[in-house]
């Protein structure tokens, strides 16, 4: 299912693939595509493709600026419609990701999991999941990795329907894309000795 519905949008969608490449090079000039390493499957290390939305805008001392000086308006459009998500599909068609799973996080957050959290990589990761059905970035860290680890402990294939479905309906609605405090999402900093995660 992964690999056939994968070809198939990337076929369908492919005028927007390069619309939106155009308007990215122009808005935010290049590289268009960003690339980032993720952990996947097992926490194997794979590159991510996403549309770019920010600039590389850096201060005096040449360190880039915060996140939300660098998301533009023409950024913060592809994200709340996912539409900087479209690349991944290469991701997807390649066995690096799934179309469902636990969403591939940065490769520094590895050494800080605890023994539960790092279940997360027992499925591959997925463009969408249960953690993005049910709040996205809205919701906290704790939230997250306990809906990552419930997906990995019930993962089917209509549990994996239902949250395709469930994720065209909160794309529709641009619901859950900025935490309460930043542009994107908090990072995440490990957990307390009662397990509890860190938040800034």
């Amino acid at each position: 299912m992964d690999v056939l519905l994968s070809l198939l949008a990337m076929i369908v969608l492919s005028p927007f693939f390069f619309l939106i490449a155009i308007l990215v090079r122009v808005k935010l000039g290049g590289p268009v595509i960003f690339k980032q390493k993720r952990p996947g499957y097992m926490g194997e290390i794979f590159t991510l493709y996403k549309f770019r939305t920010m600039t590389d805008e850096r201060d005096e001392n040449g360190e880039l600026l915060p996140d939300h000086v660098r998301l533009t308006k023409f950024g913060k459009f592809l994200r709340s419609t996912s539409l900087d998500e479209l690349p991944e599909l290469f991701n997807i068609f390649i066995g690096d990701m799934s179309i469902v799973g636990p969403r591939p996080l940065l490769v520094q957050y590895l050494p800080l999991y605890n023994d539960h959290q790092k279940r997360r990589h027992e499925v591959r990761p997925g463009l969408t999941g249960l953690a993005q059905v049910c709040g996205r970035n809205s919701i906290g860290w704790e939230d997250k990795f306990n809906l990552d680890v419930q997906y990995v402990d019930n993962v089917s294939l209509i549990l994996d329907w239902k949250i395709i479905f469930l994720t065209i309906t909160k794309v529709l609605k641009r619901e859950g894309i900025h935490s309460e405090n930043t542009a994107t999402m908090e990072p995440f900093e490990g957990t307390n000795r009662k397990g509890r995660s860190h938040e800034k």
